[in-house]
């Protein structure tokens, strides 16, 4: 398997935080690590307006925009920024285990054979009648 470079890092990051990082439903902590992103690429390719342009768009349309944004970060040198590079990592590891959230779903099973499936799944049976407030 081919290693990730650097600017694929920042693209895909860049993506995750249009996905993940606006919007209501966005974790504090993805939604300020996609802004310091953000804010770390625009200080590397300000002054360059074709830059910041295809950027702005990518933030709009990232399918779109997904190849001029390689091009413009290529072009610029953005992936040798440890700085931009560092900002991409904590956003992909943050918006990766804003995925890994456990999430509890609840199943009628009345008169079933019973059974787990899934990753670490635990199951927990009450026979009788049910708990209070129930």
């Amino acid at each position: 398997m081919e290693a990730v470079d650097s600017v694929q890092l920042i693209v895909a990051a860049l993506a995750a935080g249009v996905l993940k990082g606006a919007g209501e439903t966005a974790s504090a902590a993805v939604a300020d690590a996609y802004q310091l992103l953000k804010n770390a690429l625009a200080g590397r390719i300000a002054g360059n307006p074709a830059a910041e342009l295809v950027v702005a768009k990518h933030a709009d349309d990232p399918e779109t925009w997904e190849a001029p944004l390689t091009a413009v970060l290529r072009e610029t040198g953005v992936g040798g920024d440890d700085d931009v590079v560092l900002a991409a990592r904590k956003l992909l590891d943050l918006a990766d285990s804003s995925d890994a959230q456990p999430k509890q779903i609840v199943v009628d099973a009345k008169g079933s054979n019973i059974g787990a499936i899934g990753d670490h799944a635990q199951q927990h049976n009450n026979f009788g009648a049910p708990p209070a407030g129930n």
